[in-house]
Parts: structure tokens; C-alpha cells; sequence
């Protein structure tokens, strides 16, 4: 951890004290973060040209996503690849929070690259059972939770926006509970990514939404004053979270229509894992559902689509998720996403006002 050894020599030159500051830290991670996604993404996306590890579009999907087929994917490993080295770099990893954040968001990518290979390896959509996939992120998150329960003194209360006098303490269930909002935060991601740029903008607005939360959580003398939980050692996922914003940032570079990658399985189902362990450990679980308002829609369509398919024969949208039903009615495929970009924008600021008004 490179900014420890500079603060270490502070005494023998005073400005390198500037490293014991998080909000500091967080513009280094920021801006390393992004060039670095910035710089190897040209080779990143050559070299899954050259293993011709392209998208496979579904036979039922969109007539016009044709013409995405073979487009590299699994490229959320540049955005991993970016937030690392920074996180190494300006981030005290040693910080229960930050490895148990980054166990998650690894773990989940690994299951993500599995899903990838096998799609693009067996040429077909389908991937890795979904069974098994959900096996695994039960698994990681529960055993992460479960730890910082335990060692990180994790809070297993639940408190609802703009309601300053609800606390409901689960106990032990809310392990299940936080796995829950995990695992779900990372398939309803999963979920939306479906359209060029459409899942990594909202990505970044929760995240760097999540990333004040972490920093005012984490203080105790702001947290005092907004009247939220004060979280010991959350403001150290500060700068993790601005590094994914900034590497996401990077990524959009690339991923803007037309797009010349895509995230794949590996980037949808670690951000989504990151940002849900973010809202587990702000506290800010139920949040969530406003915060992540565009990834609730996506994964509630297809949760009813599938429930009425099954129960009446019958559809409620042309096609789920949700951006695929308007296409399919006519509506121009940026216009879909520049309005889901907006809509997150708006959620994230309606929920920066919980801070005030409890």
C-alpha cells in the first residue's frame, strides 16, 4: 500500500501528511483508476478480439442486436483490472470492509467469467446453470456477512428511508437478508445490461452515490449530526468506490453506442456485487429499492413476465427485460438508454435527500 509508506514519511517531509486524508485518497484512486481503464482498454478489447471471445445474441431477442453478434465481451475485467491496482495503491485493504467488499466483487466476477467462457466457448446464450450461479453467490456473501458480523462488529439492524425512528435488529436472519439484497442487487445489474451503456451508467451513479454514504458513515461526527448510523471503518470504501466510478467512467468510453465491448457476465455481476455489499454495510439496504430503482424495474419485469407466462399463457411486456419491450415498440435504442440514465440520476439525488430529511 503505496500511500501508507508516503505517509510513513511525513514526519522527515510534512506535505506527504496529505495521504492520511481519505478524501485525498479518493481523488487519486479516481483519476488512477480511470486512465488506467482509459489506457489498456484498446489493448484489453484487441486482445479479446484475438481470442474471439465475442457476444452471442439470443435467437429471440431483437432483430436489431444482429449485428452485435461477435462483439468482444468479458469486459468487465478491465473495470476489475482498473479498481485494483488503485485500491492497492491508495486504500488500507487491511480494513475488514474494504477485503470483505472486494472478496464479493471478485468472488462474483469469477462466477461472472465462468458464465462468459462457457457462452462464448459453447457458442450459445445459456452459460452456466442458474442453479449453480446462485449457489455461489449465496455462498460468498453469506460467508462475507457472516464475518463482519462476527470480527467487524456488522450492524444486523434495518432502517427505512425518511423514517428516523425504525430500527428492526434480524439477528442472526440477517445474513440471509444481506446475501438477499446482494445477490439480487447483482442479477437485477446483470439483468440490465442489455443495451449499449445502458447498466454502467446507473452503475456508476449508485456507486458514487454509495461512495458519500460510505465517507459520511464512517465519520463520526457527520454521521452524529445527519443522524445516521456511525459505521467504523466505512469511509475507507470511499476511495474503493470512487475508483469504480472512475473505471466505469473508462469503460463507458468503450461501451458507448455503438458499442466496442461489452461487460459481460464478469463486469454486471461484480459491480452489481459491489454495489449491494456497499449498501449492506452503510446500512442503507432498503434504500436500495429507490437508490437502484432502474435495476428493480429490469429484474421485476422479468419476474412478472415469467409469473404470467406460466400462470395465464400470457405476456405483459412484448419482451424482458424491460428496454427490450420498448424497443420492440418502436423506441430508438439510445433514446431507451439516455432516459434509464436520467431516471437513475434522479433516484440517486431523491435518495441523497434521506440524509437530511429523517
Amino acid at each position: 500500500m503505496l500511500y501508507q509508506w508516503l505517509y510513513s514519511l511525513s514526519n522527515e517531509f510534512s506535505p506527504l501528511n496529505i495521504f492520511r486524508y481519505i478524501t485525498f485518497r479518493t481523488f487519486i484512486a479516481f483519476f488512477s483508476a480511470f486512465f488506467l481503464c482509459w489506457l489498456l482498454g484498446p489493448y484489453f478489447i484487441q486482445r479479446l478480439r484475438g481470442r474471439q471471445l465475442g457476444q452471442q445474441v439470443r435467437d429471440d431477442g431483437p432483430q436489431s442486436h444482429k449485428k452485435k453478434q461477435g462483439t468482444p465481451t468479458m469486459g468487465g475485467g478491465l473495470i476489475l483490472l482498473s479498481t485494483l491496482i488503485p485500491c492497492l495503491l491508495w486504500v488500507n485493504v487491511t480494513d475488514p470492509f474494504v477485503w470483505g467488499t472486494l472478496i464479493v466483487t471478485w468472488g462474483f466476477g469469477a462466477i461472472g467469467y465462468v458464465d462468459d467462457y462457457l457462452k462464448v466457448s459453447k457458442k450459445n446464450a445459456k452459460g452456466l446453470s442458474g442453479k449453480i450461479r446462485l449457489l455461489g453467490e449465496f455462498l460468498i456473501s453469506g460467508i462475507v456477512v457472516a464475518y463482519l458480523i462476527y470480527n467487524a462488529h456488522l450492524a444486523t439492524t434495518l432502517r427505512a428511508p425518511f423514517v428516523k425512528d425504525f430500527v428492526l435488529d434480524l439477528g442472526p436472519w440477517y445474513i440471509m437478508f444481506a446475501s438477499l439484497v446482494i445477490v439480487g442487487t447483482a442479477n437485477a445489474v446483470n439483468l440490465t445490461d442489455g443495451l449499449d451503456g445502458l447498466a454502467i451508467v446507473p452503475v456508476i451513479v449508485c456507486a458514487g452515490t454509495l461512495a458519500l454514504f460510505s465517507y459520511v458513515s464512517g465519520h463520526a461526527h457527520i454521521a452524529q449530526y445527519l443522524q445516521i448510523p456511525f459505521v467504523a471503518g466505512a469511509g475507507e470504501l470511499t476511495p474503493v468506490a470512487a475508483s469504480f466510478v472512475a473505471s466505469g467512467l473508462g469503460f463507458l468510453w468503450f461501451n458507448t453506442y455503438p458499442a466496442q465491448v461489452f461487460m459481460g457476465d464478469v463486469g454486471s455481476l461484480s459491480l452489481g456485487g459491489f454495489i449491494g455489499t456497499l449498501a449492506v454495510i452503510t446500512q442503507n439496504e432498503i434504500l436500495m429499492l429507490i437508490l437502484g430503482g432502474v435495476f428493480v424495474v429490469e429484474a421485476l419485469s422479468v419476474i412478472t413476465q415469467v409469473i404470467s407466462f406460466k400462470t395465464t399463457g400470457k405476456r405483459i411486456f412484448k419482451m424482458a427485460p424491460i428496454h427490450h419491450h420498448y424497443e420492440l415498440k418502436g423506441l430508438d435504442e439510445t433514446k431507451i438508454i439516455v432516459r434509464f440514465w436520467i431516471i437513475s440520476i434522479l433516484l440517486a439525488v431523491l435518495s441523497l435527500a434521506t440524509l437530511k430529511l429523517r
